[in-house]
């Protein structure tokens, strides 16, 4: 039986399943079958007479888990259930649920997931008098999570004086007291939030010997997979279980390492070597999934970063398509070439919806793809999250926009009426709904004549209720003086919500803050396309085109193996793969991320989340830019993203361009000009969505990239001066190729070294 399943194993993969003794790091390649690896090595340990029980192997979600488990009982039976496999705080929880009383803590102790966290800090905060405005829950949460992950405890937390003074200067001194209070008050509930689940472990085998040579013993074999991913309160966990007998093996990939903003530390891979002496080396480079084009490319992006395990992944795959890179005007033509770039090869090659993806760096990208995607009645889901109009976020604004065209929209208003809090309360509202029943009138009709109703409800929830209705009847004011945009912009900044939005600095605040953005940018793209000898373009006419593009069937099959093209964040697509896969917004400070080229350890994980994303696609890459973006409701240039001038020439030829056709129908017509890979594109023909009248999108902000006339740089040389609108003056220090193909290298004043292409470069030679 075990030579069987052996012989479907290459020569590399053989060697690290059979190696079973002593600690092994096992460097999987993207495509390269580490699951089956580590999937055949428990069953090989098994087949030569370990006890299941014996054996501890970890990973980071429990899809991943079951499929190993379900997989290894198929080679060696029902054994493979008696197997310690599951998530790390999934395994953990059950090994502290032994141990609790050790801890003090009772057997059934409950798990708080993230709304009960905030719950209780929300309280705790309440009652220390404090204002949640400058505390906010999602933020100390998140700080407390950076620091249960540092394995730091309130104690300690106060006694650093660093911390105090830090905590001092962000005008947050309280924070220690809330962090101290928000255990204790987990302890008395009998209660661990989800970082308490490997804190805990860590201080039972810390503290507890016994305890420890336990588990010790009974784990004699211990494998983690994506150990690229694990933070420093994992590892402390891996590092006292294995030291007995120190069988410990680690599969992972220092290459899709992106997950540093989860705590997740890079040199726990890296340094491997230097935690465990004499540990074997497995290198799987064989790459089973994609093309020789993407692995070629993916090898030579990789290859830029300094901090990294060497390794070369290759492919007896077929070569492959080139990949394809398609240049866009704004945001939304790029999402319209996507859109019809995955018609017509869905047609070409008789694939289905679920063969592609459709992959970005923030989830604030998807509305323009959406849309796209709709008027093209190709369906699509939101993997790992919701449809951009669904959000939280947008829903909120876009209440108050229904609210402002209809005043008596129940739903609306129940929505907003204390969001911001504005002294609306639910005992409140309840009062006015009895009220509004009562007398057969909407809730609304109460709220404006709140006086002549009678509500038993206190003056200052009248008064406010009264400043509410007066709001709202401002923005309605508006509606026919002011054009969508501008009345949008206007309603977000004094409905109180993008101040609202703001003050969360957390990762998750500010995602919503640009999803905001985002739909502000739509409602200035919607504006500006309007055209100019008709109707002003209203926020009643966005709303009415809104509501035809997001009606959907709320019985949609939305189960796993739907036919839908999927779209996702490249931090979400980590493990999956596609047939064709589509990465958009290639541009700097988007892809690489602004808030991630401050160091080059920053620019490195941005450039490992291309690797990922390339690595995604088994027979075709897309890769897109804009030369222009909304954002803050403004048409800024963009410049293509350092990472498309680090792929291989050879492995990209063919571009795409897509151009709106001028029939009535609003199809598009497509081409494959044998071009460079940076190239030119026409304006784009569009409809007035309301008026079906033709008309053509003008962007009036400078375009970086736009054509030129760069024939003066052909005398371009080494050492001359130059200046750029937006860099300043510079010196050229290298120069590669032959114009118009030729790249200068300039190093600027304020310190930035670009690489520019000439026939695109804005430069004025000054000698």
């Amino acid at each position: 039986m075990e030579k069987d399943f052996l012989a479907h194993l290459n020569e590399e993969q053989r060697a690290a399943v059979v190696a079973t003794e002593g600690p092994v790091m096992i460097i999987a390649g993207a495509g390269s079958g580490k699951t089956r690896v580590l999937t055949y090595r428990i069953a090989h340990l098994i087949n030569q007479g370990v006890d299941p029980y014996s054996i501890l192997s970890l990973t980071f979600t429990n899809k991943a888990a079951r499929e190993m488990k379900e997989r290894i009982t198929h080679l060696v039976g029902t054994g493979a259930r008696d197997i310690w496999m599951g998530t790390f705080h999934s395994t953990f929880a059950r090994l502290l649920r032994r141990e609790a009383s050790k801890i003090g803590y009772p057997v059934n102790f409950t798990i708080y997931d993230t709304d009960d966290s905030k719950t209780l800090l929300k309280s705790i905060v309440k009652e220390l008098g404090l204002n949640d405005a400058a505390y906010k829950a999602s933020a100390l949460l998140s700080r407390i999570s950076t620091l249960k992950t540092m394995l730091l405890s309130p104690k300690e937390y106060l006694a650093d004086i660093t911390y105090m003074n830090e905590d001092r200067a962000a005008r947050r001194e309280h924070f220690g007291q809330i962090f101290e209070t928000y255990n204790k008050r987990l302890f008395k509930a009998g209660a661990m939030d989800f970082d308490d689940l490997l804190y805990h472990t860590n201080l039972l085998l810390r503290d507890h010997p016994e305890v420890l040579l336990k588990y010790q013993n009974m784990f004699r074999y211990i494998m983690v997979d994506e150990y690229q991913d694990t933070n420093f309160s994992q590892y402390m966990i891996l590092r006292q279980l294995a030291a007995r007998h120190l069988n410990i093996c680690v599969v992972g990939d220092d290459a899709q390492s992106i997950y540093a903003f989860r705590g997740a530390n890079i040199q726990n891979i890296l340094n491997f070597q230097k935690h465990y002496a004499d540990t074997q080396v497995f290198k799987l480079e064989q790459n089973y999934r994609s093309t020789k084009n993407i692995v070629n490319a993916a090898n030579q992006v990789i290859s830029k970063n300094r901090d990294q395990l060497q390794k070369t992944v290759w492919t007896s795959n077929e070569e492959g398509d080139k990949i394809k890179i398609s240049r866009a005007y704004s945001d939304s033509e790029e999402g319209r070439q996507i859109a019809q770039s995955i018609f017509d090869t869905r047609i070409s090659k008789q694939a289905s919806n679920k063969e592609f993806a459709i992959l970005y760096r923030t989830n604030a990208q998807s509305r323009p793809l959406e849309e796209a995607l709709r008027k093209l009645n190709i369906p699509y889901r939101i993997y790992g999250g919701v449809s951009f109009y669904q959000r939280k976020e947008i829903k909120d604004i876009m209440a108050y926009f229904r609210l402002t065209i209809n005043h008596h929209d129940e739903e609306a208003l129940r929505r907003v009426i204390n969001y911001p809090v504005r002294g609306i309360g639910d005992t409140t509202f309840d009062k006015m709904i009895v009220s509004a029943n009562d007398n057969d009138v909407s809730i609304w009709t109460v709220m404006e004549n709140i006086k002549d109703f009678n509500l038993p409800v206190q003056s200052r929830a009248i008064e406010k209720i009264g400043e509410f209705a007066t709001l709202i009847k401002s923005f309605a004011a508006m509606l026919e003086t002011h054009s969508a945009f501008k009345l949008a912009e206007y309603i977000a900044s004094n409905s109180g919500l993008m101040k609202e939005l703001y003050q969360d600095r957390t990762p998750e605040g500010i995602n919503r803050m640009e999803n905001v953005q985002e739909l502000l940018n739509g409602l200035k793209d919607f504006t500006e396309k309007a055209d100019p000898e008709g109707q002003m373009p209203t926020l009643n006419m966005f709303m009415e085109d809104i509501a035809l593009l997001t009606s959907e069937d709320i019985n949609e099959d939305e189960e796993h193996g739907s036919d839908k093209v999927l779209l996702m964040t490249i931090h979400a697509a980590k493990g999956l793969e596609f047939n064709y896969v589509y990465l958009g917004g290639l541009e700097e400070n988007l892809f690489p991320s602004q808030m991630a080229i401050n160091s080059r350890e920053e620019l490195e994980e941005e450039r490992r989340l291309f690797y990922v994303a390339l690595t995604r696609a088994k027979k075709q890459a897309y890769l897109s830019y804009s030369i222009s973006r909304y954002k803050y409701g403004n048409a800024l240039s963009c410049e293509p993203s350092r990472f498309l001038e680090e792929l291989p020439e050879d492995c990209v030829e063919n571009t795409i361009s897509y151009t709106a056709s001028s029939s009535e129908d609003n199809t598009y017509r497509s081409s494959f000009p044998k071009t460079p890979k940076v190239f030119n594109v026409s304006p784009p023909v569009m409809q007035n969505p309301l008026t079906k009248k033709k008309l053509v999108s003008i962007n009036k902000a400078p375009m970086t990239g736009a054509p030129v006339d760069n024939s003066h740089l052909k005398e371009l040389a080494v050492g001359m001066k130059v200046e750029h609108d937006r860099f300043g003056m510079g010196e050229v220090i290298t120069m590669e190729g032959q114009y118009p193909n030729s790249k200068a290298t300039v190093l600027f004043e304020n310190g930035e070294k670009k690489q520019l292409l000439l026939r695109f470069a804005r430069l004025k030679i000054l000698g």
